[in-house]
């Protein structure tokens, strides 16, 4: 078998592998949220006729002779550069810089230390589609827990938060003279520094036929960031995870506006940073190399059929 088919073999799989990865970036054009990848390639491994011997007093020196075998895939990385937010109004929020939103489909305090890494239930994620379900909680487009900070006194005019401590937010429970089926009798907010808040119906505590509205602070989301946040894995749905051991090193959980987390968007998500002109200008390179190696294939056949019939 001629080495040129074995490297145009080679060469068709790492163009499909491309190929792949430019209509995965392009099929999600309008996916909110989404970060493009980008594919390079490497080559593949050599076998080599002579090796490079150095010169002498008497004698020159050669340099090495080695056969390719093709190209390979060499990476597939993310792009993790902000999109352009649009307004869609509404209770959600878009993150004006670098960071996720953390939630999860299970509810449980976390505590916010070293170990919030080895969480393996919590995930992250750029979109901040939120709403609230029927128990209060404060709950993303596929119904998981959004995690932040909740206040010492929800009806306090100076807050204290608990930054120890993640937990699911929630309309403030019974404790404080709340259920967490208290009536919503305003459209729920969420302002730039990550504080949501809620006007709630609740029973008057002088006269239990009557209700009166208050306004109630359910808490402040919680933004994580990574030193490498192009380490994390993508889980689909626009979704990543981490775990102790990749390469998305050490992780932090503020609240919006502070230390390294930034402020929030509010009334906006984020597109998807897909920048079509670079897509299909690397679709028609990858088709073009796509085809130049089905030329060598075909080259190949034509010389392999031509030894065949040398003896007719």
């Amino acid at each position: 078998m001629l080495r040129a088919m074995d490297s145009a073999v080679a060469g068709l799989r790492a163009h499909q592998s491309k190929l792949d990865v430019i209509g995965h970036n392009i099929a999600n054009v309008n996916t909110v949220g989404f970060k493009s990848q980008s594919y390079t390639f490497k080559e593949a491994m050599y076998q080599t006729s002579s090796a490079s011997t150095g010169g002498t007093a008497t004698a020159a020196g050669s340099n090495a002779a080695q056969y390719g075998y093709g190209s390979l895939t060499g990476s597939i990385s993310m792009d993790m550069t902000a999109s352009t937010p649009s307004y869609v109004g509404g209770f959600n929020a878009s993150i004006d810089a670098a960071g996720f939103f953390m939630v999860s489909p299970k509810n449980s305090d976390v505590a916010n230390d070293d170990t919030l890494k080895a969480n393996a239930d919590m995930s992250y994620t750029r979109v901040g589609a939120f709403s609230i379900d029927s128990n209060g909680y404060i709950v993303d487009s596929n119904n998981n827990f959004v995690y932040g900070f909740q206040p010492d006194n929800p009806v306090g005019t100076t807050m204290t938060y608990d930054y120890a401590t993640l937990k699911p937010l929630r309309i403030p429970a019974a404790d404080h003279s709340f259920t967490g089926k208290a009536a919503i009798s305003s459209e729920i907010e969420i302002n730039k520094l990550g504080v949501i808040t809620a006007s709630i119906e609740i029973p008057d505590p002088k006269d239990a036929t009557k209700v009166i509205t208050e306004t109630v602070t359910l808490g402040k989301v919680a933004i994580a960031t990574f030193q490498n946040p192009e380490g994390l894995t993508k889980e689909g749905g626009y979704y990543y995870s981490t775990n102790p051991n990749d390469n998305a090193g050490d992780m932090a959980a503020g609240e919006p506006g502070s230390g390294n987390a930034p402020t929030l968007m509010t009334g906006f998500l984020e597109g998807s940073n897909v920048d079509m002109a670079k897509e299909f200008s690397e679709l028609i390179t990858a088709q073009r190399g796509f085809q130049a190696n089905t030329k060598i294939i075909t080259v190949s056949d034509e010389i392999l059929n031509e030894l065949v019939n040398m003896k007719r």
